[in-house]
This record gives structure tokens, C-alpha cells and sequence, in this order.
């Protein structure tokens, strides 16, 4: 169980990784997902750039969280510890597919606003954050039933 846990740690680093890279290292590439084509030149661009910032630096708080599990798991070893961090890690996943999720069912980008969540980059952040939640939470299902066991 120790290299699920570890394996699902290191996703969990990877892509609050990539997720501070891309939000708050380059914050422009992230905004031209968000704003249209036609609204660039505008400065709702340089507003939404440096908005999303914030994004990068909450991501990389789970990101160095993960990476210090990794480096120290061993300060943790009882399984209901180690079900409290995967379901804080499913609920970060969580809260970020789920803030997409009424995005995607009106249909993502309508016209000059939203944004498209069935496409590009945003299609794989929709997707891995599905994915890591649920993995995330299974996991912590599992410790906590080993726990009880």
C-alpha cells in the first residue's frame, strides 16, 4: 500500500506542479485560454493574467504538501493519517473540476465569454483533476477501511 500511496502522491505533485508553472510562472499562456482572441488587446488581458496568478499559488502549496509527504511519509505511517491527506488532495481536485463543471454543461465558451472547457488545455485539466480526485478519494476509502480492519 505504501507505493500506491507514494505513486499517487507523486501525481498529485506532478500536476499541482504543472498547474503553478502554468497559472503562476506563465500566467499568459493560462489567460489565453480564459479570454477570447478578440479581447486580448484589451485590458481585461493583463487583469485575467495576473488574476490567475492566485491559481498558482495555491497550487503550489499542494504541490511542495505532496512533495513533503513524499520526502517524510514516514512521520505518518498510520493509515487514518494517510487518509486525511488523500481526501484533502481529492477535495483540491474536487473543488477545481467541480468550479468547471457548470462551464462545461452550458457548453464552455459562448461567444466572447466563459471559456472552453471541451477543448485545449482545459480539456486535460478538467479531465486529470476527475481522475486525481477520484483516485485521491478511493485511496482514502481504503485507508480508512484498512484502519478499521
Amino acid at each position: 500500500m505504501d507505493s500506491v500511496f507514494s505513486t499517487v502522491l507523486a501525481l498529485n505533485f506532478l500536476w499541482f506542479g504543472a498547474a503553478f508553472w502554468y497559472f503562476g510562472i506563465v500566467p499568459d499562456s493560462s489567460a489565453k485560454i480564459l479570454v477570447p482572441k478578440s479581447a486580448r488587446d484589451s485590458p481585461l488581458f493583463a487583469t485575467v493574467s495576473a488574476s490567475v496568478r492566485f491559481l498558482g499559488g495555491m497550487n503550489f502549496a499542494f504541490a511542495v504538501f505532496a512533495a513533503l509527504l513524499l520526502a517524510y511519509g514516514s512521520l505518518f505511517p498510520e493509515p487514518g493519517q494517510r487518509a486525511l491527506f488523500a481526501a484533502v488532495f481529492a477535495l483540491a481536485h474536487a473543488g477545481q473540476f467541480a468550479f468547471n463543471l457548470p462551464v462545461a454543461l452550458r457548453g464552455g465558451r459562448q461567444g466572447e465569454s466563459l471559456w472552453p472547457v471541451f477543448a485545449g488545455p482545459m480539456l486535460l485539466i478538467f479531465i486529470v483533476d476527475f481522475t486525481l480526485m477520484l483516485s485521491n478519494a478511493a485511496l482514502s476509502a481504503f485507508l480508512l477501511c484498512a484502519e478499521g480492519a
